[in-house]
């Protein structure tokens, strides 16, 4: 159906501008002027059309009338809501809601500066050493987006004479920001130590530094790596070490401190630890966690940061009160982990593909092809059901799916009833 409907705007007939441009002037051709004609426009045109074909809704850009956690108001009706980052229910929770009504009434909704010049406030310094206790670690530093963490952090740190070396699933924040640094970029299998190792003795000694990153835990797999195994070779083949903890931290361990608890690992034995504000802390923004001599230069040089206006009070605030609640309520941490588990017990038990999952806040229902993936999220919805799909080219069609995100407030007849309606689809799409 693509090539066909490639063919299809091949032969369409060129727009035309209602300006006429004098006979003397030199006609810029249309594609470099519309933004109809940009490349990116017509793959946009181009989905659209085979989704109408297919009879299938746009499934992006849902609207949410009310705090997204384990349940959510779309469309005027509650629906079970397996769609959002809400993994330990603090988004919402009166005591951090009022942290930022605080935080609000006494700084205002902006620091009206970058943290350099005049931008910088108390709160910013609490978050940070929190952030830096949490990992037991010198210091860390937040910027605004937490896709321009990975962006400015990469970018800054490497030149063209070092290489990244980055797990093929690997955010694309990453990507960009290696991309931005100018220096060579290489990926190894997901989660193969084999892979990277053949990759560092082939090509260590050709560069100045290297830099070595993977995740906590994949957002699209919901697995971890062998920490342990990529600290071995970060020092074998002298390295540095990144590990993204967008949606790992808050959710593995014991007290939700991430791959290294959970490993139980020193914490000093990865270089840099990123992490979102955007998830379990229930903010907006990024940090990145480490040595002292890392976050300085990081604060001083860093594009992101340091040519970007501070946080806002009233978003850091709620992740601090969040790193101070935490330890206090590790029952979240194991209900997470709990009613995670339950729902992937159910989906292998009902023959569901759930890929590599280890089961702990994120589980995939991998169904093999795009248009079945979106399908199934149209009629998921329609019972009220939220969940999204994740089709290509984000995955290969043959691993098309839908991407469960689960909350330490979902319940297990939340779970069952999901199941059941999901098998009941698959099943009746099997006989068509």
């Amino acid at each position: 159906m693509k090539q066909q409907l490639l063919a299809q705007a091949r032969r369409r007939p060129a727009s035309r501008t209602a300006a006429v441009a004098p006979s003397d002037t030199p006609r810029t051709p249309e594609r470099r002027t519309d933004f109809t004609a940009h490349p990116g426009y017509q793959h946009l045109a181009l989905m659209r059309e085979a989704a109408d074909k297919l009879g299938l809704h746009d499934p992006f850009f849902k609207v949410h009338e009310g705090t997204a956690g384990a349940t959510s108001l779309m469309q005027g009706r509650e629906c079970i809501n397996f769609a959002s980052y809400n993994y330990l229910d603090y988004s919402g929770d009166p005591r951090v809601n009022q942290a930022a009504v605080e935080a609000v009434e006494r700084y205002g909704t902006s620091v009206s500066a970058s943290r350099a010049v005049s931008g910088e406030r108390p709160i910013h310094q609490t978050l940070e050493q929190a952030l830096a206790d949490a990992y037991g670690v010198d210091d860390a530093v937040v910027f605004v987006s937490g896709h321009a963490t990975n962006v400015s952090t990469l970018g800054y740190l490497l030149g063209p004479g070092d290489l990244v070396l980055h797990d093929e699933y690997i955010h694309n924040s990453s990507l960009v920001g290696a991309q931005l640094s100018g220096a060579k970029r290489m990926s190894f299998r997901h989660n193969d130590t084999a892979s990277l190792e053949a990759l560092l003795s082939r090509h260590r000694n050709q560069f100045e530094r290297v830099l070595i990153v993977i995740e906590g835990l994949y957002s699209m797999d919901g697995d971890t790596p062998d920490l342990a195994q990529f600290i071995a070779l970060k020092y074998r083949y002298d390295a540095w070490l990144m590990v993204d903890e967008a949606h790992s931290f808050g959710v593995l361990g014991e007290h939700g401190h991430g791959l290294h608890e959970h490993l139980g690992i020193a914490p000093q034995e990865v270089d840099i630890w990123m992490g979102t504000l955007s998830k379990t802390l229930s903010g907006c923004g990024g940090y990145i966690a480490g040595s002292k001599a890392l976050v300085e230069m990081l604060r001083y040089f860093s594009p992101g940061f340091l040519y970007s206006v501070g946080m806002p009070a009233q978003v850091a605030a709620p992740a601090l009160k969040v790193l101070q609640l935490m330890p206090q309520e590790k029952h979240r941490v194991a209900r997470l982990h709990a009613i995670s588990s339950y729902f992937l017990d159910g989906a292998k038990a009902r023959g569901m593909n759930t890929g590599e999952s280890i089961g702990v806040a994120v589980v995939p229902v991998i169904v093999g092809s795009s248009p079945l993936a979106t399908r199934l999220c149209q009629m998921l919805f329609e019972q009220g059901i939220n969940v999204q799909p994740i089709v290509h080219p984000a995955v290969p069609e043959n691993s098309a799916r839908l991407r469960f995100f689960l909350s330490c407030e979902h319940t297990h007849a939340q779970v069952d009833q999901t199941l059941d309606l999901l098998q009941q689809h698959l099943a009746a799409a099997a006989v068509r």
